[in-house]
C-alpha cells in the first residue's frame, strides 16, 4: 500500500468563506467514506487516534525534503543535496512532533539510521523520474479550496503545482509507496481529481496533467482530465457529502470490508472483526459543519 505522510499541519479556513457554506470536505475524508463509512466515522466524528507508522513518518520526511529541495538554486538540486537535507528535516519534524521519536524505542540502535537511509533511497527514485534542475514549481505544499454546490467547501494540499508559460497546469503528487494495483490507483486519482476540480472552479483552467510520482518504483502515472469529467466528479463529491450528512443524522455508519481492512487501525472496534464501535458522540449531529475545515488536521502532500 502507498505510504502517506503523517499529519503535521492544522488546516486554516480560506480568508473568505461565503455565508452559504454549510460544510467542508477533503479528498482523504471523502475517500474514507467511499472506502468504508465506519472508517469515516472513526476518523472524522469519533476522532480516534491512530498510531503513526514508520511508513507514514518516512512519507512525511520525504515530502519535507522535496519541498525544501526547490528552495535551492536550480543548479544545486542534486541527489547529494537532497541526501544532505534528510537528517536536518527529520530533526525538525521530531522537534515539532516529539512523538515521532517514539517510533524507535532504542532496542534496535540501527533503527533510526536505517530509517534515514531508506528515506534517502526513495529520493533516489525521485531523481530517476524527474530532473529538478529544469523545474520551477509555481506552488509547493499549497492549500487550495473552492465552494461547490453553493454550500460545500472542498479543500486540500497540493504537493506541487507547475505552471507552463502558456498557463497550462500540472498537478504533481509524490507517493512514497510502490506503484499501486488498480484499487489503490483509483484512490490516488480520486485525490488528484479533487484538486483538479478545485483549480478549475477557482482559476477557470482544467489541469492539463495530473501526475503521480511513485518513488519506490521510480514510476510515473499521468492522467489528463477534461471539463465534462470534472462536472461529473463534482456531482459525485456533492452526493458523497449528502450521504455523509444522512449517515450522521441517522448515526448509521456501516463497515464495508475490503482488502484495505488489512491496514486499518480500528479493527478492534469494527463489527466486521467482532468489535463494537464506541457510543456515537452526542454533539456530532449538531456539530459545527465547518469543523472539518477549522480544526481537522491537514497533511501537506495528501490533503488532510
Amino acid at each position: 500500500m502507498t505510504a502517506e505522510p503523517v499529519t503535521t499541519t492544522q488546516s486554516p479556513l480560506p480568508a473568505q468563506v461565503p455565508p452559504t457554506v454549510r460544510a467542508s470536505l477533503s479528498p482523504s475524508r471523502a475517500a474514507d467514506f467511499k472506502t468504508c463509512p465506519l472508517l469515516y466515522r472513526f476518523r472524522s466524528i469519533d476522532r480516534l487516534p491512530e498510531r503513526t507508522t514508520v511508513e507514514q513518518a518516512r512519507g512525511t520526511l520525504v515530502h519535507a525534503v522535496l519541498e525544501r529541495l526547490f528552495d535551492l538554486p536550480a543548479v544545486g538540486r542534486t541527489p547529494a543535496a537532497a541526501g544532505d537535507l534528510v537528517a536536518p528535516q527529520w530533526d525538525r519534524l521530531v522537534t515539532e512532533q516529539p512523538d515521532l521519536a517514539e517510533l524507535f524505542d532504542g532496542s534496535e540502535p540501527a533503527g533510526p539510521v536505517e530509517f534515514l537511509r531508506s528515506a534517502a533511497g526513495l529520493l533516489e527514485g525521485y531523481f530517476a523520474v524527474e530532473d529538478p534542475t529544469r523545474l520551477e514549481p509555481a506552488e509547493r505544499e499549497s492549500l487550495i479550496s473552492a465552494v461547490v454546490d453553493e454550500e460545500l467547501l472542498i479543500r486540500g494540499y497540493l504537493d506541487r503545482l507547475d505552471v507552463a508559460p502558456d498557463g497550462a497546469l500540472r498537478v504533481v503528487d509524490y507517493k512514497t509507496g510502490g506503484a499501486p494495483r488498480e484499487a489503490f490507483e483509483a484512490r490516488a486519482l480520486f485525490q488528484l481529481k479533487f484538486y483538479a476540480l478545485v483549480l478549475w472552479r477557482t482559476r477557470g483552467v482544467v489541469p492539463r496533467v495530473l501526475r503521480l510520482l511513485y518513488l519506490r518504483d521510480a514510476e510515473v502515472l499521468d492522467y489528463t482530465p477534461d471539463a465534462d469529467e470534472l462536472v461529473r466528479f463534482e456531482r459525485t463529491v456533492v452526493a458523497l457529502w449528502r450521504a455523509i450528512e444522512q449517515a450522521t443524522a441517522r448515526q448509521d455508519f456501516r463497515p464495508r470490508p475490503s482488502r484495505l481492512c488489512d491496514w486499518c487501525s480500528h479493527q478492534a472496534l469494527c463489527p466486521s472483526f467482532g468489535g463494537t464501535p464506541p457510543p456515537f458522540p452526542v454533539a456530532a449531529a449538531g456539530a459545527d459543519p465547518l469543523r472539518d475545515a477549522r480544526s481537522a488536521p491537514v497533511t501537506p502532500g495528501t490533503d488532510e
